[in-house]
């Protein structure tokens, strides 16, 4: 028995890291087949990634939203990357039945651990393999966050943790058995029933069944080993080791996921200059190899979990779109298209083969095979990415959010419609003319620019406009960015009228520029048509920078003599995709300046006593989350703080609030395209609104405002809603609290509070 098992551990130890050794230099190899990346962006503040990860991983921030699985996983994880002595152990125990650690071997504190993380190892994992078992697409079907998943990978990973956990438990007891433990010990405090169990056996059986068990626990982590250094794709082990520098190496040092700002594009690891791009400049992504480095690594990473999935309105409404299932299409393709990349394949950019003939000779057909796919192409095109994939995609930031191993699915999603629109001019037609409307005339919809201050004929008081009014920005407290849709459509007008009437109650000083400035370029950029972003921004930054007094020198950039302190800049916006963009990306084109959203101004004024709701709205409300709001921009508090403040209202969230807020469907550029496959979004997302029988679904996002109030009409007129329903902003409710004036006596004693933060 002890000469078999030691044989067998041996064979399978040299083959094991031998192969191990050959998979990590595989896998650093082909993640270096990706682009660079800009300097420093994946590097700066190496101390605080540090903490990040540390943090992540320790705090499994991400993991612990749910609950039971987060717990279960934390102490699977913590036992892979502690528990190794125990096959050290085990190692010795082949050649001497007997035999513990050297130094730490019958330390009691190194005792109680193992005791401890083997037995919550086991439970972890059985844990896991349950909630796995209870959730197969079998019996969930799409609903399944598993569904797409390699069942087999998986399973095999559990039940290689399951025996391992149940080996160390067993060598456990029958060290105890083995070293004449009298009565209960506390070294022994999980294994004891064991002990107790091997205690009466004869020395040689127990020297066998150590012998044995040493070789089971070995083996089983030599025949792990093997196998996922025969399959370098197998996300589910290899994120045991890449999710820490996938973390390290994510977008925020800080720990931030990576929403918000869209990168600058990139060509061979430097910003494109838009001004004068050079020849040989790739415009988004066309293969595998033109994501960058981190993009392969992320692609590696994956773990297939599915929280990603699980919480995508696409894939929650029918459409082909899983950000899970994109991922390991990209990973898998860039795994068997990597033999030929070795080798010094690739096309240049008319189609040409880099390599010789000569290069390629010994690369496998599998590998030439896979080259010729097209990245973006239809199943009948063999593509790896369906276009109806690619354009489901609502950027709306779910999968970035709960992803456990920061995988950055929107930024490859964009840079991937970024080639499709920029290069192969192939989009949904809808999206053109969107474009064609923000070329000629400067916003969607393709109206004059005299109507986006029409709206201001349609209050009572004076509208102070830039340039007319007033000459310069200093003299007012805030500059109002209406945008398109505030200023264009309709619906969202009545937020305009709304904020701007609060604004003018509570006596804040503001003015709105004449009617000359620009979409932002929130959709143009999300549908991937960069250079119109870049043109609409640079347009609008000039604009903002001279309305704030500041002028330009002869290159176009802000003249420091001019420069005034960000703190005097500011603007409020009452669209998230306006304010996303201003705050967040305005800065990549000299744009620096203090954005708040609208629900953060009024939830300050509320409190500071300037808005004062008195009147009862009476009624049950249910809140919608914008996603550029919400998770990309974390603004959750402001408007539910106005709702709170106003009287009669009683608010109840929906199933999916807050961090795991459902879409509307209008991100993303969706909001310009038509939805042919599957529910409607909106329509999902008011029938989980309409389930609470509310009065009010309300909302702080003019998009949002347009695509549930179309749902809610629709429904109506199918009897499917009261006709009684309204779809709001904040800013209408807290308006018709606030219209009656109050009893001076009955006012309330408000303390000053600071004013809202800014976005940075």
């Amino acid at each position: 028995m002890q000469l078999a098992a030691i044989i067998v551990s041996l064979v399978l130890t040299v083959v094991g890291v031998a192969l191990i050794v050959r998979a990590v230099a595989q896998i650093y190899r082909f993640v270096r087949l990706g682009q660079p990346v800009p300097a420093g962006s994946r590097t700066d503040d190496p101390k605080q990634r540090t903490i990040t990860l540390v943090k992540e991983f320790l705090g499994h921030t991400r993991m612990n939203r749910w609950g039971i699985v987060g717990f279960a996983h934390w102490f699977v994880a913590i036992g892979f990357l502690t528990l190794p002595p125990t096959l050290l152990q085990a190692y010795g125990q082949l050649f001497q039945a007997d035999w513990v650690l050297p130094i730490v071997g019958d330390w009691l504190p190194f005792e109680l651990y193992i005791e401890f993380i083997g037995i919550m190892t086991v439970l972890g994992i059985v844990t896991l393999m349950a909630i796995r078992l209870l959730n197969l697409p079998s019996r969930a079907g799409r609903k399944s966050r598993f569904s797409g998943s390699k069942a087999w990978q998986a399973y095999f990973v559990e039940y290689v943790i399951l025996v391992i956990g149940l080996a160390i438990l067993t060598l456990r007891g029958l060290e105890g058995a083995i070293h004449h433990v009298e009565g209960y010990e506390a070294a022994y405090f999980v294994s004891y029933p064991l002990v107790l169990a091997f205690k009466g056996l004869a020395l040689g059986t127990l020297q066998n069944l150590i012998y044995l068990t040493a070789a089971v626990k070995i083996g089983v982590s030599l025949i792990w080993m093997i196998t996922v250094s025969l399959n370098t794709n197998m996300g589910v082990a290899w994120h045991r080791f890449l999710g820490f520098p996938n973390i390290w190496f994510k977008r925020n040092a800080d720990g931030a996921v990576a929403l918000g700002a869209l990168q600058p594009m990139t060509s061979g690891g430097k910003e494109i200059d838009w001004e004068d791009p050079g020849e040989d400049d790739t415009f988004g992504v066309s293969q595998v190899e033109q994501f960058s480095w981190k993009g392969i690594l992320d692609f590696s990473t994956c773990t297939e979990c599915g929280r990603c999935q699980s919480q995508c309105p696409a894939w929650n409404t029918g459409k082909p779109l899983s950000p899970k299932l994109l991922i390991m299409s990209l990973r898998d393709h860039a795994h068997a298209k990597a033999p030929y990349l070795l080798a010094g394949g690739g096309k240049d950019m008319e189609g040409n083969e880099k390599a010789s003939e000569e290069q390629l000779k010994d690369v496998p057909a599998a590998a030439l095979a896979e080259a010729e796919r097209p990245l973006i192409g239809t199943a009948e095109e063999n593509g790896v990415i369906d276009p109806d994939v690619l354009w489901s995609c609502t950027t709306c930031g779910a999968c970035v959010e709960q992803c456990p191993v920061d995988i950055e699915h929107i930024d490859h999603i964009v840079d991937m419609r970024r080639y499709q629109v920029m290069i192969e001019s192939a989009f949904p037609s809808e999206a053109g003319t969107m474009l064609k409307n923000l070329e000629k005339k400067g916003n969607p919809w393709g109206l004059a620019k005299k109507q986006r201050v029409e709206w201001t004929k349609e209050v009572d008081f004076e509208v102070p406009i830039v340039g007319k009014d007033v000459e310069d920005l200093g003299e007012v407290d805030y500059l109002y960015w209406v945008g398109c849709a505030g200023a264009l459509e309709d619906r969202a007008k009545k937020t305009t009228k709304a904020f701007a009437e609060l604004l003018h109650i509570a006596g804040v000083k503001f003015a709105i520029m004449g009617g000359d400035e620009k979409c932002t370029g929130d959709s143009a950029r999300r549908l991937g048509n960069e250079p119109l972003f870049q043109q609409l921004g640079q347009e609008n930054v000039a604009m903002l920078n001279m309305a704030f007094g500041e002028s330009l020198d002869e290159d176009g950039r802000v003249d420091d003599s001019t420069k005034k302190a960000k703190s005097a800049k500011k603007i409020v916006a009452t669209c998230p995709h306006c304010f996303n963009t201003i705050a967040n990306e305005y800065p990549q084109l000299g744009g620096e300046y203090e954005v708040i959203h609208h629900t953060q101004l009024l939830q300050h004024l509320v409190d500071e006593g300037k808005l004062i709701p008195v009147t009862p709205v009476e009624g049950l409300i249910t809140y919608h989350d914008p996603c550029y709001l919400g998770r990309h921009n974390k603004i959750y508090t402001p408007p539910r703080e106005i709702i709170a403040k106003v009287p009669g209202l009683r608010n109840e969230e929906m199933h999916r609030h807050k961090e795991r807020g459902f879409c509307c469907g209008a991100g993303g550029a969706r909001m310009w395209m038509e939805e042919r496959i599957g529910k409607r979004i909106n329509n999902e997302r008011v029938d989980e609104a309409l389930s609470l029988n509310p009065d009010i679904v309300s909302t702080a996002c003019p998009f949002c405002l347009v695509m549930l109030t179309d749902s809610v009409n629709g429904k109506k007129n199918d009897g499917k809603a009261k006709e009684s329903i309204q779809v709001v902003d904040v800013s209408q409710l807290l308006l018709e609290s606030v219209k009656t004036p109050a009893d001076p006596a009955d006012e309330p004693e408000t303390a000053d509070r600071p004013e809202p933060e800014p976005v940075k």
